[in-house]
This record gives structure tokens, C-alpha cells and sequence, in this order.
């Protein structure tokens, strides 16, 4: 049985903060190791994902909710490991509770979720093999960043489109 793809939405930072994200992702690939500079994919953009599942609650609701908070300031806090023999390297962000409570609030109205919970996080790396977890570590550094994202996009990857929701606009 093949599982449905899922569609998601998406917070994408501004220009500064796209291009210390990108900064991380060419470091890691300079270091020969796997980066999200990997995936080729026209929509591919550093992003924070607010939920993923097979539909979708109304974009009205998610505007509606989240799109009055924007911009908002993010802080990275840290790397996150996650995974088994094949990690995903990703910078955790400490996110303000009015946005946690938006987010959660959009999450109770979507039915097939792909993770119960909520973790703040931009995506560095996909499948980094573990034994390269520390040079990765190294790689990337301890300073903490601060992100601004103005942009609140739904993915439709049936369609293979992004759509801006809420925010500054175009951020593919």
C-alpha cells in the first residue's frame, strides 16, 4: 500500500535568515558530508514546518491563526540528531508561545498528522551517516542565530506548487 504524500505547511524566513540557513547547508556540503543543498527540488528553501499530513486544515484557518503573528523572531538553540544508523541534522529554534499555541491550535484541526508532536526545527541534513555526526557538530558550530520568518507557504506536492498563505510573499 502506497502512503499519500504529504502536504504541509511551512514559516520561511526572510533573506538574511535564508541565507545563514544556506550557509550551514554549504558548509556541510564543502565538508563532504550531506546537506539539504542535496535536494534539488524547485521548491526547497529553509523552512520551519508547522504540520505535515495527507490534507490539510482550510488555508483561511492557518491565516488566520499564525498569519497575525508574522513576522516573528526565532532563535536557534542548538542542533538536533535525530534518527537511527542514518541521522537528520537540524538546528532546534526556541519559538515565543503565542506561535507554539497558534501552531497547535492549526494541529488539533488536521486529522492524519505525520508526527504527534511539534518540535521546532530547520532542516540541515537528511540521511548524514552517524559515525559522521560529530565532524557534522563540528561543521556547523555552536552559535545560536536569530531568524525572522515572514512567510507562512502551504506545499502541494501533488501539485508540485507552493502557495503563500500569510506574510511577505513569494518564498520558493
Amino acid at each position: 500500500m502506497r502512503m499519500p504524500r504529504l502536504h504541509a505547511f511551512e514559516l520561511v524566513p526572510d533573506h538574511t535568515g535564508r541565507e545563514a540557513v544556506l550557509g550551514d547547508w554549504q558548509r556541510l556540503g564543502d565538508a563532504g558530508l550531506p546537506s539539504q543543498l542535496d535536494h534539488r527540488g524547485a521548491t526547497n528553501t529553509p523552512h520551519l514546518t508547522v504540520l505535515a499530513a495527507a490534507t490539510l486544515p482550510p488555508d483561511e484557518r492557518a491565516a488566520d491563526l499564525i498569519g497575525p503573528l508574522l513576522p516573528v523572531r526565532v532563535r536557534t538553540t542548538g542542533l538536533l540528531l535525530l534518527g537511527g544508523a542514518r541521522l537528520t541534522v537540524a538546528r532546534a529554534l526556541d519559538v515565543d508561545d503565542t506561535v507554539v499555541a497558534a501552531v497547535v491550535a492549526l494541529r488539533r484541526d488536521a486529522h492524519d498528522l505525520q508526527h504527534r508532536g511539534w518540535l521546532p526545527h530547520i532542516t540541515l541534513a537528511r540521511r548524514l551517516p552517524r559515525e559522521a555526526a560529530g565532524r557534522a557538530v563540528d561543521v556547523l558550530g555552536w552559535a545560536d542565530v536569530e531568524l525572522v520568518l515572514t512567510t507562512l507557504r502551504r506545499w502541494d506536492p501533488d501539485a508540485g506548487t507552493v502557495t503563500t498563505v500569510a506574510g511577505e510573499g513569494p518564498s520558493s
